[in-house]
């Protein structure tokens, strides 16, 4: 397993639409592992294909509870809403207050290409948000409502210590 650079904001890709995943073989399964090894590194909660140069559908997530790999996921019902702070390992020190569903439901396939799915709650839910916005080409910085000044931030993080 290697730690992956993690594309900042300002580089292209991250605004462009992932192509599906179509060939399930040792490459994407270093790919899985590499990004899962990535986020940990980085003291995120999930990592997208492009946040590390590759315009795959392929995510990779780990509220707490283990890392779930998701390829070629898509979301399929969603309900409630909750509205909270969010932020992005290709936009450190940045940070927004976005709504998003309470609930979601995504269908995926593993790393094998069996198809599966897969409900989240509260931060999962966001998280499964966050990262398939990426796979399309959307950052949180277009969802939020609005996004924190530097004075704010400075705030939180002192309210944190």
């Amino acid at each position: 397993m290697a730690i992956r650079n993690i594309v900042k904001d300002g580089d292209p890709i991250l605004k462009k639409k992932c192509r599906p995943v179509e060939k399930f073989d040792k490459k994407l399964a270093v790919l899985l592992e590499d990004m899962a090894e990535t986020m940990h590194k980085a003291n995120g909660v999930g990592l997208a294909a492009p946040q590390v140069g590759l315009l795959r559908r392929v995510v990779v997530i780990d509220v707490g509870e283990g890392v779930i790999e998701l390829v070629n996921p898509r979301i399929i019902a969603y309900s409630g809403e909750q509205e909270g702070l969010e932020g992005c390992l290709s936009f450190p020190g940045e940070w927004g207050i976005t709504k998003r569903p309470d609930y979601v439901k995504v269908a995926a396939q593993d790393r094998s290409g069996n198809e599966f799915t897969i409900e989240g709650r509260e931060l999962l839910a966001k998280a499964f948000c966050h990262e398939i916005d990426h796979l399309n080409g959307v950052v949180f910085k277009e969802v939020a409502e609005r996004l924190l000044s530097p004075a704010e931030i400075e705030e939180m993080e002192k309210n944190d210590k």
